[in-house]
């Protein structure tokens, strides 16, 4: 009815404008807050979740225990939830709307193999049919779920459409029907779940090094490593306090990673206490096992270097470590990219046929030459107030820009390596031909050792 309509049967009716946005990710927080029962949390329209809890219900000591505590907890957070469990998604989603014991403390509980018994006497609509689908079939006397169960399926579905008989067999198990997990599922994944909840960080710590072994064995075990890890710790006041680490290379080395995390672990505000926490690994590559230094003296430099760029990386901040990367320019300035120091390793290689200086200035700095035309290379050049007599010389190397941005057919360089009377080496460019008067712009752009 109309706003006006109600408010005229009811004067104190209380009203609260509609947020679809809001309520979207108000879901979607509270499936994230669903994964310390388990990964498979699928969101279910506008107002419902799907979880599946295969394998899930020995951590909280049975499924009947599994669906009252993730019922309770859910109401204490300050949603209304109706709760139930049952061998397939179908038969948990008519269980919770429909049978009154899902908005009881405890839920619905449907007995392994008892799906059928369960929806024989609900209502239609509770196979998840459109209501049209189900107003068509009330009117024709098959009000209840029973009432469908032995007719045949041709002329149901000849009538109804193929819907019909497809949402019944999902419901009863007959036909397969997968969720889609609203994050996806990291393939290792340990959590745990505690009696008391832990209120002192040292007890948390303990609680993460203890997951990390056992992930890390499991790692070890399938000869893989990992470059990412997510730490979730779940408060008593339902809050979700996750920790996010990297590794500049594959690594499964609890003890180093250990180190990572209790950097965030120590300001962490666990609030009334942390009562269940998951660790995942989103990400694994290949990792062989290595031989360890033999000798006092020898170090894993390859592995130093790593362990040093992990702990600057998680300290300062994950864009804050940069390398440098080749990029597809022939514009030495442009020839390279600073990129996060943990980013994925990139494939193209350097080129290692070209020589570059040491030391390139981020500005070229203009010089004065003499040189003969049209390209033969300096034989003097003057830089900072200082004249430098070429001994020898190499080029001209004609640099220009890609052919896709658009430029002058006289703007390219002739670059040319050049060693002075006192060893020092240099690498100097001329900015385009030589005029008419034989005058040209030459610049120094960078330094050999």
């Amino acid at each position: 009815m109309t706003l006006a309509d109600a408010r005229a049967l009811l004067p104190g009716l209380a009203v609260a404008r509609a947020d679809p946005h809001g309520d979207a990710r108000a879901l979607a927080a509270l499936a994230g807050w669903c994964i310390r029962f388990t990964p498979f949390v699928a969101l279910d329209g506008a107002d419902g979740l799907i979880l599946d809890v295969t394998g899930c219900a020995r951590l909280v000591g049975g499924e009947a225990a599994l669906v009252a505590r993730g019922a309770r907890d859910v109401r204490r957070l300050g949603f209304t939830a109706r709760a139930a469990l049952a061998d397939t998604p179908g038969a948990a989603w008519a269980a919770a709307r429909f049978l009154p014991e899902a908005g009881s403390e405890r839920g619905a509980l449907a007995p392994p193999g008892g799906a059928e018994a369960m929806l024989a006497p609900l209502p239609v609509a509770a196979l998840r049919l459109t209501p049209d689908a189900a107003f068509a079939l009330d009117r024709l006397g098959l009000r209840r779920v029973g009432d469908l169960l032995h007719l045949p399926r041709a002329p149901l579905a000849a009538r109804f459409g193929a819907a019909v008989g497809r949402r019944l067999d999902q419901a009863l198990g007959r036909a397969a029907e997968a969720i889609t997990p609203h994050r996806p599922a990291p393939p290792y994944l340990v959590r745990r779940v505690f009696t008391e909840p832990l209120i002192d960080h040292a007890g948390v710590a303990d609680a993460v090094a203890g997951l990390l072994a056992e992930l890390c064995g499991r790692l070890e075990a399938e000869g893989r490593g990992l470059s990412r890890l997510e730490l979730s710790l779940f408060r008593v006041d339902g809050a979700r306090r996750p920790v996010t680490i990297g590794a500049a290379r594959p690594t499964r080395d609890a003890a180093h990673l250990m180190r990572l995390i209790a950097v965030h672990l120590d300001g962490l505000d666990l609030g009334f206490g942390v009562e269940a926490m998951a660790l995942a690994a989103p990400g694994s590559e290949p990792l062989a096992a290595a031989q360890v230094p033999l000798m006092q003296g020898e170090r894993d430099q390859a592995g130093g270097l790593a362990a040093l760029v992990d702990r600057l990386a998680n300290r300062l901040g994950a864009t804050s470590v940069v390398r440098l990367v080749p990029r597809a320019s022939h514009v030495p300035e442009r020839a390279v990219a600073a990129v996060p120091a943990m980013a994925p390793p990139v494939k193209r290689p350097w080129r290692a046929e070209v020589k570059r200086p040491v030391r390139l200035f981020p500005r070229p700095e203009r010089i004065e030459v003499v040189a003969m035309v049209p390209d033969a290379p300096p034989v003097l050049f003057r830089w900072r107030g200082r004249a430098h007599r070429v001994a020898r010389a190499e080029g001209p190397e004609r640099l220009a820009a890609e052919w896709w941005r658009e430029c002058d057919a006289r703007d390219f360089r002739d670059y040319y390596r050049v060693e002075d009377e006192d060893g020092g080496r240099y690498w100097l460019y001329r900015h385009g031909p030589f005029d008419a008067r034989g005058a040209a712009r030459w610049y120094l752009h960078g330094i050999f050792a």
